[in-house]
């Protein structure tokens, strides 16, 4: 049999966050023989942050850069056509608003199938959240098939009209392998960030945007100092905030001791220098940080917000607190530091669950299987592929 062809599609501005982790990992993952994994990213032509091919290289995937010289530009059509003729792509795999309309759009006019995962809708411009967010969740009701990441994000594809038939919830996965902690690399990775031995260290990972709420987490980090004065609190990511919290923590008289950190390629290694991960977001997919931290036997307290308490068990697997409380959220981290032994136990069981239902490997047999349905309906058109040339 030939294998199914699948484009995986995305527009991303900068390094991009979680869902580059699963669709690069996921092609990477997918057998040859089985799956044919194209993966082309639209990205400004001005944008030098943009690292998504050499991590595509690295993983020896087949990858596609179409370049926009503006947020739109019809230029950008006929190329991707090209892309899908050329490479006989049978289902098109889009990943936010953007290409979400450009599968649509393929499938009408080349036969391929219009499949999306719906990570989530977190931008906070008026444009995002008043246009274009409510136009993608009414234009994702014409997919085939629809992958949200949370039961809370299918829950709103069906209330703007998706078929509940078409729309299945797949929580997002981790490479279980990679992210494994390692005893030995701890005073190392302490040491890098000046902790002493006493210090008790809390990390969080994210973007430096709104939704993630880290004025709440820096404003719970002062207070839990009161009870564990050797508290330090770093802040791994980039984003529109950064100047905003940097004033907020210049304010509370914290500098020295939370450190944004900006951009960390090796998360990894941040882990192994934390006692603690702390997610204090207001909305979530499904989080990344939080599947990181439960891969690495990191503790965790988070809020409950979007997928986390789907991840997360309260008192199993981690803390959940109600979203927005710094008093229930500064209770659960001082517990969780001052009972250790709890705090392990529950990372624990984290790390299994990982490794028995949230591996990368669980989720994209998951992918996998959609794929082989959506193609066994017969309603793709079937077209040799051409010899790989670049766009």
């Amino acid at each position: 049999m030939m294998p199914i062809r699948v484009l995986e599609l995305r527009s991303v501005l900068g390094p991009g966050g979680g869902p580059e982790k699963t669709i690069l990992s996921g092609a990477a993952l997918s057998d040859p023989r089985m799956f044919e994994i194209t993966v082309c990213y639209l990205r400004a032509a001005d944008d030098d942050r943009c690292d998504i091919r050499r991590r595509a290289e690295e993983l020896d995937l087949r990858y596609i850069e179409l370049l926009e010289r503006s947020s739109v530009d019809p230029a950008i059509w006929p190329q991707l056509q090209r892309v899908v003729r050329r490479h006989g792509i049978q289902i098109v795999h889009a990943h936010d608003y953007k290409t979400d309309l450009l599968a649509v759009l393929l499938a009408r006019r080349e036969g391929t199938i219009a499949m999306a995962t719906a990570h989530g809708w977190t931008g906070h411009s008026p444009r995002e959240r008043y246009l274009y967010y409510p136009a993608d969740k009414r234009l994702l009701r014409r997919c085939d098939r629809v992958v949200a990441v949370s039961g809370e994000i299918r829950s709103e594809l069906i209330r703007y009209g998706c078929r509940p038939n078409r729309v299945v919830t797949v929580l997002n996965g981790i490479d279980d392998q990679r992210f494994k902690r390692n005893p030995a690399a701890r005073r190392a990775a302490r040491a890098a960030l000046g902790l002493k031995e006493v210090d008790l260290a809390i990390g969080a990972v994210g973007r430096l945007e709104p939704q993630k709420r880290f004025d709440l987490l820096i404003r719970t980090f002062a207070e839990a100092r009161r009870t564990l004065p050797s508290l330090r609190l770093f802040i791994a990511g980039d984003g529109s905030l950064r100047q905003e919290l940097a004033a907020l923590i210049r304010t509370l008289d914290l500098d020295g001791v939370c450190r944004l950190l900006g951009h960390t390629p090796d998360v990894i290694g941040l882990h192994h220098a934390l006692d603690l991960l702390a997610q204090s977001s207001d909305y979530e997919g499904t989080p990344n940080a939080v599947l990181e931290a439960m891969a690495l036997e990191t503790p965790v307290v988070a809020t409950a917000a979007g997928g986390t308490a789907e991840l997360v068990t309260d008192g199993v697997h981690g803390r959940v607190v109600r979203i927005g409380d710094l008093a229930a959220l500064t209770d659960a981290v001082v517990g969780a530091l001052t009972r250790r032994a709890e705090s392990q136990a529950r990372a624990r069981a984290a790390r299994l669950r990982i490794v028995t239902e949230l591996s990368f490997g669980a989720r994209h047999a998951k992918i996998e299987a959609l794929y082989r349905e959506l193609v066994s309906g017969g309603t793709v058109v079937q077209r040799p592929a051409a010899e790989l040339t670049c766009a």
